[in-house]
């Protein structure tokens, strides 16, 4: 399954505090009832590709919103077409292969 890692950036604001934000973001993705992870900097998605793009358009739209005159989103879409693919495994690979 497709992973997609969004990030928001609001310029121009009158705080460097956004987690109001990202907390109106993720009530948006468990709408959609996809699967997630919250990172320190980001957010991670998984779903199929047309669900990605869409809940892509929700948060830039929903990041306008709040009222920023200008904002910068990042996007990173992991789309793997050999094998399934999903976070749990992506992580526990790498967790392994520490231990």
């Amino acid at each position: 399954m497709p992973l997609l890692e969004i990030r928001i950036i609001p310029i121009g604001t009158d705080s460097p505090s956004f987690s109001s934000e990202v907390t109106n973001v993720v009530s948006k993705i468990e709408e959609k009832g996809l699967t997630y992870q919250l990172t320190p900097t980001s957010t991670v998605i998984e779903g199929d590709i047309d669900q990605l793009w869409d809940i892509a358009k929700v948060i830039h739209h929903e990041a306008l919103s709040e009222g920023p005159e200008r904002i910068v989103t990042d996007i990173s879409i992991d789309h793997r077409t050999d094998k399934p693919m999903d976070m749990e495994h992506q992580v526990d690979t790498v967790e392994k292969k520490l231990d």
